[in-house]
């Protein structure tokens, strides 16, 4: 038996009066994801539990079978495990986002506003120039910063504070920063940090350079998502099953790692609407070959719903049902008996341009169980699966894995 799941990253939405009152979702050609909600098993599941902020790292740490009531302790410890950072008992991790803030006037930070929360998208090799210069003018012995891919990068604060209040950039978009930044114990270093970068960032040659393109300067630094090192029991232990996960972020890739699963690099893996959806799809089909459940995340449909743009998340969940679900469908029947497990791992409406924490659809779909021959009627897969009575709900959205699976242990 072999398992797969299908993660598309913030892809439930609420309906908006420009698509006729219709979700992204809805309004989207998505034929291979209404065959499995057709033929498979549907249902919701909270994936945030109440009381956490929404995230990714919530939803799918619950996706992959685990309490983020018991385990979760930030977003920031899960990507420096996947970058290979190995933090001390005491250290803080932070994230940190090369962001674009716009000015009133030269000096004016506490009145700038959230332009972009991911710098125009700014290119990997860029921002490794610029959190270099960053990290050699203003870190230190206990200060360091880490490069990552496109905007999103790590600060580690040794012996720091975690518990202070930071807001996601991508929370505040097109917001006056001023009563966003960080706030409690540790927070004047933080704050300091952040103002010191808008002077080294802005003169940086590479924001000289997109600033000559027409393109959005990375000119600050904006930091959340803190926590100290998160330990995992391990899937394998847990579920006696081998894993592969595939993912063009870090945070998911940590998660992976801190579960046990190895992970898969696939080339033009971006993050975004650009990214290389067929390369992922036939990455896990050949994994498939040598582990027993493979984990695919997309993270394209929540970039387009963090930019408010509803054209591209549209276009998201369309590549990611005929480039990734359709591929799978098309190839996993060479490995006889399966399971595939189709969800986003949280809401991020077009409205609001942030994570929210309702329960998300799902599709399941055995294939010794459910046959594909029979006539049925047809059922569309979207969040309005919630509403139908015949489904299954999960309220503690981290034992739908047990489900997917049966619980099986090692």
């Amino acid at each position: 038996m072999k398992f797969i799941v299908l993660v598309g990253d913030g892809m439930a939405d609420r309906p908006l009066k420009s698509l006729g009152y219709k979700t992204c979702l809805q309004k989207a050609e998505t034929p291979n994801m209404d065959w499995l909600a057709t033929y498979g098993e549907t249902g919701i599941a909270r994936t945030v539990p109440a009381g956490i902020e929404p995230g990714s790292d919530v939803a799918n740490l619950s996706i992959l079978g685990y309490d983020p009531a018991k385990y979760y302790s930030g977003r920031a410890p899960i990507e420096a495990e996947y970058r290979g950072i190995d933090l001390g008992r005491d250290d803080v991790a932070f994230r940190c986002n090369l962001v674009t803030l716009e000015f009133p006037e030269i000096g004016s930070r506490d009145r700038a506003m959230m332009k972009d929360f991911s710098a125009g998208h700014i290119s990997t090799p860029e921002a490794s120039l610029l959190i270099r210069s960053l990290d050699s003018e203003l870190g230190g012995p206990d200060i360091r910063f880490y490069h990552g891919m496109s905007y999103r990068h790590l600060m580690i604060w040794k012996n720091g504070k975690d518990r202070v209040a930071c807001t996601p950039p991508h929370d505040i978009s097109d917001r006056k920063v001023e009563r966003y930044l960080p706030s409690g114990k540790g927070a004047d270093t933080l704050n300091d940090l952040m103002e010191r970068s808008v002077d080294i960032l802005t003169k940086h040659s590479v924001n000289q350079k997109r600033f000559r393109k027409g393109l959005s300067p990375a000119n600050s630094i904006w930091f959340w998502g803190q926590g100290k090192k998160m330990p995992l029991p391990q899937f394998k232990d847990k579920y006696g099953l081998k894993g592969a996960l595939i993912s063009a972020v870090d945070l998911t890739k940590g998660l992976g790692l801190c579960a046990g699963f190895d992970i898969i690099k696939v080339k033009g893996a971006t993050g975004y609407i650009d990214t290389n959806y067929i390369g992922k799809a036939r990455a896990a089909l050949r994994a498939l070959n040598k582990y027993d459940i493979v984990y695919v995340h997309v993270e394209a449909p929540d970039e387009a719903g963090h930019n408010g743009d509803v054209n591209a998340k549209i276009q998201a969940i369309e590549d990611f049902d005929s480039k990734v679900v359709g591929t799978i469908l098309k190839g996993v029947g060479k490995f006889g008996e399966h399971r595939i497990l189709l969800m986003p791992d949280h809401y991020t409406p077009i409205k609001v341009k942030t994570h929210t924490g309702e329960p998300v659809p799902f599709a399941l779909y055995r294939s010794d169980v459910h046959g594909t021959d029979r006539k049925k009627k047809a059922r569309y897969y979207s969040e309005y699966i919630g509403r139908m009575k015949d489904i299954k709900k999960f309220e503690k959205g981290y034992r739908l894995m047990d489900y997917f699976l049966e619980a099986r242990k090692a």
